[in-house]
């Protein structure tokens, strides 16, 4: 039996190309948040460092659906956000997904960069390196676990189901191909209708793509050791 017969290929790569771009785009800003606050909370001695650690290492844990009624407060109509009519838009679920994703990149980081050796640090000071060339060699240094932490804030994202229903509606255009329906969601609805064959298609993409993320990770981590 081919695809084709089982669901219509035009609504299947719809939905996996809403979802990679979802997802792309959150772990993209998620990193350009995370990566400075890693560095910045791994390199500095500061009161409170074990508190802000703690509050990284919870929101790696943060409840998906939670983080979704939050960003739907902030985007709704009355919220502070409300006159950018983001409300069941890609962005919202963007904003969504970055805030569940970032957590994750910036508390894998941290242990990356904080696990790298003080005499690393201390030989680049030692032959004059500025504070720039000192986070260049870190990153360097700890590149495996940043690009771990990364690949994991994709996992996270690309999973996601809760939040991304809550601020994205899982709105199909009238033709049926996706607007804000992703594979989660989508599994959720075709489920829902009884089509549980295009449910088993949509989860062995998604299966497919998790595990190619996993199968880098692992990769990555062979190579750093």
């Amino acid at each position: 039996m081919s695809l084709e017969t089982i669901a219509d290929p035009t609504y299947l790569r719809s939905i996996v190309r809403v979802s990679l771009t979802v997802s792309v785009s959150a772990v993209l800003l998620s990193t350009a948040l995370s990566l400075p606050i890693a560095f910045a909370v791994g390199f500095a001695e500061f009161r409170g460092k074990r508190l802000v650690t703690a509050v990284i290492n919870t929101g790696m844990g943060f409840p998906s659906v939670i983080v979704g009624l939050l960003v739907l407060l902030v985007v709704s109509n009355d919220g502070p956000l409300g006159s950018l009519d983001l409300v069941y838009t890609p962005e919202a679920m963007i904003v969504s997904q970055c805030v569940l994703a970032a957590p994750v990149i910036t508390g894998v980081a941290l242990s990356a960069i904080e696990s790298v050796d003080d005499a690393v640090r201390d030989a680049a000071y030692g032959v004059g390196g500025t504070r720039t060339d000192v986070a260049l060699i870190t990153l360097k240094e700890a590149r495996y676990g940043v690009i771990t932490g990364i690949l994991a804030g994709f996992g996270r994202a690309i999973s996601e189901v809760g939040s991304v229903l809550l601020v994205g509606g899982n709105i199909a255009y009238a033709d049926g191909t996706s607007k804000t329906r992703t594979i989660t969601t989508a599994i959720t609805f075709e489920v829902r209708k009884g089509e549980f064959e295009t449910a088993l298609v949509l989860g062995a993409v998604l299966l497919v793509l998790v595990l190619l993320v996993n199968g880098i990770v692992l990769r990555l981590g062979g190579q750093g050791r």
